[in-house]
């Protein structure tokens, strides 16, 4: 729920303001990741990130997540300083993570075992994210039977089970191959357009920044800074065609151009 100030603005759902992360190496040499990076989400986007291998995008993903605590400036989550791991935020990794031994639907429920929720209450909300994210009839199977891409959908539903305000993911598809990456786009599309949660999604590949999001968020090389914010003004529902039109092409040439020549993209489009 998107909260009104008196002055009526909006709170946003993520705000950074000048923030900075630097890290200590085993040698002791200091690298500075992010550099006043200033940042605005608001409830409901769909955000992306892209940048150059190293730019600090997973480092500014673990900062809003409260897995990383900056070095200077301040974020704050719904208007509320950032101070650790927060309950609003569900997080997706490239690496689904999930426990071998557990099912699908047993996976699914550690966030609610781990948070001492309502097992009723949660338990359906459970069993409508599996149906959700496409895999009814596989609850009570284990991991090791499930493909790369039905991995990533059970760690999906388990960022959401809890019902957190916004959904983090870093590179949640790289690992797939090119035509399961698409479908996965898609259902992610299907899951935000249900669910209306906010998303700020990592990614290398320009096709898919373009592909998913409201704004395409464009960071510079080490130290980490937002560079460019580009409004991605294409119909939704999207639709793959849409990779083929030549104002889809014109947004990924301009995000191209601003990475620079050595920029590629990973996802096996190509617009």
């Amino acid at each position: 729920m998107q909260r009104t100030l008196p002055s009526g603005d909006t709170v946003p759902a993520i705000a950074l303001t000048g923030v900075y992360k630097t890290f200590s190496t085993a040698s002791g040499e200091l690298v500075r990741a992010l550099e006043s990076a200033n940042l605005t989400v608001h409830t409901g986007e769909f955000i992306t990130v892209v940048g150059a291998s190293g730019c600090g995008k997973t480092t500014l993903l673990r900062l809003i997540a409260g897995l990383e605590q900056c070095s200077a400036g301040t974020i704050a989550i719904n208007g509320a300083p950032l101070v650790g791991p927060s309950e609003q935020v569900g997080i997706v990794f490239q690496d689904p993570t999930l426990l071998p031994w557990r099912t699908v639907m047993q996976n699914v429920l550690l966030p609610v075992q781990v948070l001492k929720l309502d097992a009723r209450r949660y338990g359906e909300r459970a069993k409508a994210l599996v149906e959700t994210v496409g895999l009814k009839d596989f609850e009570n199977k284990y991991p090791h039977e499930l493909s790369g891409g039905m991995r990533q959908r059970v760690a999906i539903a388990r960022a959401l089970v809890h019902d957190p305000a916004m959904l983090l993911m870093d590179e949640p598809f790289g690992a797939l191959d090119a035509l399961t990456r698409d479908q996965m786009n898609l259902e992610l599309l299907e899951i935000w357009s249900a669910t209306r949660k906010t998303i700020l999604l990592i990614t290398h590949s320009i096709t898919e920044s373009v592909f998913l999001a409201d704004r395409v968020i464009v960071m510079s090389p080490r130290p980490g800074r937002v560079v460019e914010e580009i409004t991605i003004e294409l119909p939704r529902p999207r639709t793959l065609e849409m990779i083929n039109k030549e104002e889809f092409g014109k947004y990924v040439r301009r995000i191209r151009g601003l990475l620079g020549s050595g920029a590629h993209d990973h996802s096996g489009a190509t617009p």
